[in-house]
């Protein structure tokens, strides 16, 4: 699959990631996962983008952006997996693969968490995987877009 380009989106707080509750999310920094899915798209003959940021507005905008240059979005929304709503909306006007990502399994926790408003409008969801979750997000994005 060559010339496909993948948006990674990670949101509010995914930058401490390696300090912040290793005991929930491990010890890998935010880095080490953006390393490993894009080691999985170069091998899969794709480019991967990366934004992360701890601003709402800001990861709608590089939604709306990729409507005209990316194939397939993998988002790990963070804590606004829960209330983002304007992710949402801007997910739904995403005409490729949305694919939903959690270092951890939200609906293994507290129950605050069990409910995704990014989930409806994503392709699939892959959680609870730990970083493995990351190039198994680039390997479904990739698969399909293949199968659409």
């Amino acid at each position: 699959m060559t010339g496909k380009r993948i948006l990674l989106l990670s949101g509010p707080n995914l930058n401490l990631l390696g300090s912040r509750e290793p005991e929930v999310y491990g010890t890998a920094t935010l880095e080490d996962h953006v390393t490993a899915a894009r080691a999985e798209a170069t091998k899969r003959g794709a480019e991967l983008d990366h934004l992360q940021s701890n601003t709402e507005g800001e990861l709608v905008d590089a939604i709306h952006d990729a409507r005209s240059g990316h194939d397939a979005i993998i988002i790990n929304p963070g804590a606004l997996t829960h209330y983002g709503w304007s992710l949402h909306d801007a997910l739904a006007a995403f005409d490729g693969v949305v694919v939903e990502l959690h270092i951890s399994n939200p609906n293994a926790r507290e129950p605050w968490r069990h409910v995704s408003v990014v989930a409806p409008v994503a392709t699939g969801s892959i959680v609870g995987f730990g970083g493995a979750g990351y190039p198994l997000a680039v390997q479904a994005a990739l698969d399909a877009l293949v199968s659409a």
